[in-house]
């Protein structure tokens, strides 16, 4: 059986970093939480789990997981937002990974939890996550904040049974919050990199956005809350291409 350092990385994470450790109960042979120095009871919250809290600057989301990854003592590593937990389900496939361990990498569905709704369709589900994996054959990439796990040419892989439940928002202002600073990053991102935007390109991208997720993957079946989701996320993607493109104009 091999053993796991389950790797979490948190900033200001007191709603929801208990969940999140409780549900590594039984699965996780250690817990590493990497903090970019919380100010509130996160760190306090921890202590009761036994996990080694260690505190770094934030430089980046894959710069950050990467670090936290490092820090493992086991190289298969599980690595959770403080804001995700395991279903059981998952918990139980991730048991007979860890008695018979044969991939290189472990993929399973993220579920997500909007304003105290599971969302179904918008593109949201079932969102598959490369997330347990051996270190030694993959390290995080991707383009910030849209971080992803990236194995090795060659190394195998394999998705099992359960979600990931993720809690995402409580709130549409929380929301409006996160995807305004996570637009800002990716603008900078995409700005660096050469992209181009103009208006036409942001009214564009931000129409078909949400003519794709609320038409074509279904968002209409989530209702009320699949509505606002589709209108957010067209919202949030003709604001990044208009950062783009005040960013190029600055250059």
């Amino acid at each position: 059986m091999v053993k796991i350092s389950a790797v979490i990385i948190t900033y200001n994470e007191e709603r929801n970093i208990k969940r999140c450790l409780a549900s590594l109960a039984g699965i996780a042979d250690e817990i590493v939480v990497v903090d970019s120095f919380s100010t509130d009871r996160t760190e306090e919250l921890c202590s009761p789990f036994g996990v080694r809290f260690i505190k770094h600057a934030f430089e980046g989301h894959i710069e950050q997981k990467t670090w936290a990854a490092s820090q493992a003592v086991y190289d298969f590593v599980l690595s959770l937002d403080a804001d995700e937990a395991l279903s059981e389900t998952l918990k139980k496939s991730i048991a007979e990974v860890k008695a018979n361990w044969q991939s290189d990498g472990y993929s399973f569905s993220r579920l997500t939890n909007y304003l105290g709704k599971w969302i179904k369709h918008c593109g949201w589900y079932p969102d598959v996550k490369l997330r347990l994996w051996d270190r030694r054959k993959g390290n995080w990439g991707g383009n910030n904040p849209h971080d992803m796990v990236i194995m090795e040419e060659g190394s195998s892989e394999q998705r099992i049974k359960g979600d990931l439940l993720h809690y995402s928002y409580y709130s549409i202002r929380q929301h409006i919050d996160q995807f305004n600073k996570f637009t800002d990053i990716s603008a900078v991102d995409a700005a660096r990199n050469g992209k181009k935007a103009n208006i036409f390109i942001a009214i564009v991208k931000g129409i078909w956005k949400f003519k794709r997720d609320y038409i074509f993957k279904l968002g209409f079946l989530d209702g009320y809350y699949g509505f606002v989701i589709c209108s957010l996320g067209g919202f949030a993607t003709f604001s990044k291409y208009l950062k783009i493109r005040e960013l190029k104009k600055k250059q």
